[in-house]
């Protein structure tokens, strides 16, 4: 960090840490035979997050859990699907996945489209509040501004299926300020990746009750193309107040994806996605799931079996799976990315005619984690 950085609560991922991960054992998935059969036909699916109560757990309803992805349709150049999308409510039970349509009525949110979230439901087993990014403005040409907003309606059960309704006119509840946080507004995107100010993620604190939001940021008192970090806001007297970043990875990583906190054994453990192609140079680390571990909310943050590294693609597969979401129960989730390119991965494909061939766009097989202190591995 620079001497303009925030105090030194907030942590850091060292390059010390993550070389490391050259020699970690047993954090390799298998290698993906995936079912490409759409969840939504003739579209595509990608990042997802599962309804929750507000300790964490995932709602199960109708004996099946329900999870919202970001949707967009089949393109040619499945690269396009970011400009348009949208997210679409989904439940996943015995047999398999089903689709339930858009979560939002068309032109409801701020955004050209929709981006990350997280959603809450209520004690009532009702009241859904969805958080999610609104990136662009819509009916304005398309750029890469990102903002967080929050609108609250209803989640209903229907047979077997389930509707979304009432929902409340979209808040921006959080916006950068320009110090702590850098704005994310670039029109074009730069080759090292765009800034971010996306992805909110819901956390009560179990220790005070205290709800706050993380978020994929990027550090603004750093100038440099390599300065990801996680912020969070907390809610104070019915307004959410920006706090300082709870993990700061300048020149290690400039992107820090989907991050959110599980509590397990009264430790907290702070997970995020990031790819290969975001740690700076002369760092050599997997596209996969990160994470740190804590006593308490405030920290010390360490770095998860001494790397940071929890799962990530195997060395057959660099490019299979990617935006790894982990539940209050363990369980993981992710979604097929380019898979059966080989150790090649991406960098195999020549064309937008080889993209459409190679993306999965259709959710990755569940798998679970095993927790142990500062030690988190995939379960057997």
């Amino acid at each position: 960090m620079t001497s303009d950085a925030p105090a030194a609560t907030c942590a850091s991922w060292t390059r010390e840490a993550v070389a490391g991960i050259a020699t970690q054992p047993g954090a390799a998935l298998p290698v993906l035979a995936p079912d490409r059969t759409p969840v939504i036909p003739d579209m595509d699916v990608w990042d997802m997050w599962q309804i929750a109560d507000a300790a964490g757990a995932t709602v199960i309803r109708g004996g099946r859990s329900w999870w919202f992805f970001l949707a967009a349709p089949q393109f040619a150049d499945p690269e396009a699907r970011h400009d348009v999308a949208r997210i679409w409510l989904t439940s996943h039970g015995a047999d398999g996945w089903r689709a339930h349509g858009p979560a939002f009525p068309e032109g409801f949110t701020p955004g050209s489209r929709e981006w990350s979230g997280s959603a809450v439901l209520g004690a009532d087993g009702e009241t859904l509040t969805q958080y999610f990014t609104a990136a662009g403005r819509r009916g304005q040409p398309t750029t890469f501004e990102q903002r967080l907003f929050v609108t609250t309606g209803r989640f209903l059960l229907d047979g077997d299926d389930a509707r979304l309704e009432g929902w409340s006119s979209p808040e921006e509840f959080v916006a950068a300020d320009g110090a702590c946080y850098a704005v994310a507004d670039e029109a074009i995107a730069p080759a090292h990746g765009i800034k971010g100010f996306r992805d909110p993620g819901y956390f009560r604190d179990p220790a005070d009750g205290r709800e706050h939001i993380l978020f994929t940021a990027n550090a603004g008192w750093n100038q440099g193309p390599v300065n990801g970090v996680i912020g969070i806001a907390t809610r104070v007297g019915g307004r959410w107040q920006l706090g300082t970043p709870l993990l700061d990875a300048s020149g290690v990583n400039s992107e820090l994806e989907r991050p959110h906190i599980v509590v397990q054994g009264g430790r907290y453990y702070l997970f995020w996605s990031t790819q290969a192609r975001r740690f700076a140079a002369g760092i050599t680390a997997p596209t996969g799931l990160y994470g740190m571990v804590a006593e308490t909310l405030a920290g010390p943050w360490r770095p998860l079996n001494g790397t940071g590294f929890v799962a990530g693609n195997p060395p057959a597969e660099p490019a299979q799976a990617y935006c790894w979401w982990v539940t209050g129960e363990g369980e993981v989730l992710s979604f097929v990315d380019y898979a059966g390119l080989g150790a090649a991965g991406a960098g195999a494909i020549a064309d937008a005619e080889g993209r459409r061939r190679q993306f999965g766009g259709v959710p990755a097989p569940f798998f679970a984690l095993r927790f142990d202190g500062d030690r988190v591995t995939i379960a057997a």
